[in-house]
């Protein structure tokens, strides 16, 4: 490592950035470098714990689907390594569970895709909530109410869909299909 590599990894954070998406890993990446952090880039879980583990990053974007895993279960393991890891949770399945779920496991904001690096950046260095938000004047749709549902009812049963299904009273593919599909915007 040169001087010049010292230096900089002594001035700049690093952040992790896992997505299983690589296209727009590298974007974003390439985005967060050009703003002075350190990228450290992984596409699965198991990739990211081994970087988090030698690396010990500051930062964090985890994505909530993480080809057939879930970004919450990295969050956890995250935290466990390093409290201080500041770790935003962002996707692209944005639900008000999910939402709930990465902030109680240690995630300090949750950002839909597509965010952009000033937005994530936004979001890695805010202390505090904003109280002056306003609550949506119209009441969820049938179709977003039923999204979220099946979202919270995922997350009752850590993920595992054929329970989730039984629960539901639902067949397993059914679920699924509808879980493959993107939430409803409101």
């Amino acid at each position: 490592m040169t001087m010049e590599n010292i230096s900089a990894a002594a001035e700049n954070p690093s952040l992790l950035l896992v997505d299983d998406d690589e296209v727009y890993c590298a974007v974003l990446g390439d985005a967060l470098t050009k703003r002075n952090y350190i990228v450290h880039t992984a596409y699965d879980l198991d990739s990211a714990l081994q970087i988090a583990q030698t690396q010990e990053p500051e930062y964090a974007v985890v994505d909530l689907r993480i080809g057939p895993e879930s970004g919450l279960e990295l969050v956890k393991q995250l935290v466990a390594l390093d409290e201080n890891t500041r770790i935003i949770m962002l996707t692209g399945y944005a639900s008000v569970a999910t939402a709930v779920e990465a902030i109680k496991l240690g995630a300090i904001h949750y950002l839909t895709k597509p965010a952009n690096a000033d937005e994530v950046v936004a979001a890695l260095h805010r202390e505090a909530g904003d109280a002056s938000i306003a609550p949506s004047e119209q009441p969820l749709s049938v179709k977003r109410l039923e999204w979220e549902h099946l979202q919270k009812v995922l997350m009752e049963h850590n993920g595992n869909i054929s329970a989730a299904a039984r629960a539901l009273k639902m067949h397993r593919r059914t679920l699924q299909r509808k879980l493959a599909k993107r939430p409803v915007k409101e």
